[in-house]
């Protein structure tokens, strides 16, 4: 469980916007640095928190008000901070003269900072019994162009997780520049099937003003309308680019998250039950600080409803490497990403599972695996190269 000082050393450093500080130094480049560069090294310094809160404890801070509004200050106090950093990101952009390198740096540095703690605090607001909290995830969401996300993640990730029909799912052997594309357009399009067939439930015509996806899809247009207006073409191309860093950088975590898990079919065809097998899990103490325990991926999803301040280290999940700053540099190179991730996978796959749950994680992926990128991976006699039919598989170089 975070402790007080942790949730409070939490939300200090998420109200602290890094690319200004970077700015008023003459250093637009020093978000990426710290994120790229002294992140992951960091995580390995610092190493790993695996302690977990016991029931009692869980209970007690449950039931006290004011631990409560402690564990939310950093997501509630960062909303304001989102919104007023890309202003002042696209004011500088269009007038600060800086050098297009310098505008480049800043233009990341602030996608960074939307995608990886705005986008972040939205999902922890959006899986909220709160409206309130729900209704600021939304707005958090509309400002980096990926509302879609607030009805994609709940209604088509949570139930669809480690299956071929999820688009956030990455598979075993898909490198990240296919999956992002892939992710992307499919967990658009799954947003508007998954609000048309609400809306078809409830009797109601896809087109109307209670469509979430029109208001989702529309607010950010309006956004974007805005800042053209008052800064022009050059505000404009600030704020869709730091969408696209954002949202980019979203579906780079989910590509980390869920790499080549697969939940087995039941007896009677449907996909077993969510576990901690589905999600790698990472505990890395510093990146969890910064991003709301979202690498006690396992957990999160096994309890969708748990507040982050109480997330569990799941030992019995496949655990990364390290955190989420070095997967992501990990994946950026596809062979390095196959050479430490398929074995893994293949691991995982062969003695995590029991024999119905490798039987039907065996007929999945070897309709959904694919084979041109990874090239690490030997078992035989399985019907493809990177899913073992068996524990005896080899692993190494072809």
């Amino acid at each position: 469980m975070m402790t007080n000082w942790r949730l409070i050393s939490s939300a200090l450093l998420n109200v602290v916007p890094l690319p200004v500080v970077g700015y008023l130094l003459g250093q637009n480049w020093l978000t990426v640095l710290l994120v790229a560069g002294f992140l992951p090294l960091a995580d390995v310094v610092i190493g790993k928190d695996r302690s977990n809160p016991s029931r009692v404890e869980e209970a007690r801070l449950l039931r006290n008000p004011q631990a409560l509004r402690l564990s939310r200050l950093g997501l509630y106090a960062y909303v304001p901070v989102h919104v007023a950093l890309i202003a002042w990101g696209a004011w500088v952009f269009a007038h600060g003269q800086l050098p297009a390198g310098q505008s480049f740096g800043l233009l990341l540095s602030v996608g960074l900072v939307t995608g990886g703690q705005g986008i972040t605090i939205a999902h922890e607001l959006g899986h909220s019994r709160s409206g309130m909290d729900r209704l600021l995830a939304r707005l958090l969401l509309v400002f980096v162009g990926y509302g879609h996300f607030y009805i994609e993640h709940n209604r088509g990730h949570h139930a669809r997780v480690a299956t071929p029909d999820d688009p956030a799912t990455s598979r075993l052997g898909e490198s990240l520049y296919r999956f992002l594309p892939r992710a992307i357009i499919g967990s658009l399009a799954s947003a508007w099937r998954l609000e048309a067939e609400r809306l078809r439930r409830r009797r109601q015509d896809v087109i109307n003003v209670r469509n979430q996806m029109l208001w989702l899809t529309g607010a950010p247009l309006l956004v974007a309308f805005a800042i053209s207006t008052v800064l022009g073409a050059p505000g404009l191309l600030f704020f869709a680019g730091q969408c696209v860093v954002a949202f980019t950088l979203l579906e780079a975590v989910n590509y980390v998250e869920h790499y080549g898990l697969l939940r087995g079919r039941t007896s009677g065809g449907t996909p077993e039950r969510v576990s901690f097998r589905h999600s790698w899990n990472a505990s890395e103490r510093l990146s969890n600080m910064l991003l709301f325990n979202l690498q006690r991926h396992a957990d999160h999803h096994a309890n969708p409803t748990r507040p982050y301040s109480t997330l569990r280290h799941r030992e019995e999940s496949p655990q990364l490497p390290t955190g989420y700053p070095g997967m992501l540099l990990l994946a950026l190179v596809p062979r390095l990403w196959f050479h430490v991730m398929d074995s893994k996978v293949v691991r995982m796959r062969t003695t995590m599972a029991n024999a119905p749950e490798r039987k039907g994680m065996r007929e999945v992926g070897s309709s959904i695996d694919r084979q041109p990128e990874s090239e690490n991976v030997k078992c035989h006699p399985s019907p493809t190269r990177s899913l073992p039919a068996a524990p005896n598989c080899v692993v190494g170089r072809n």
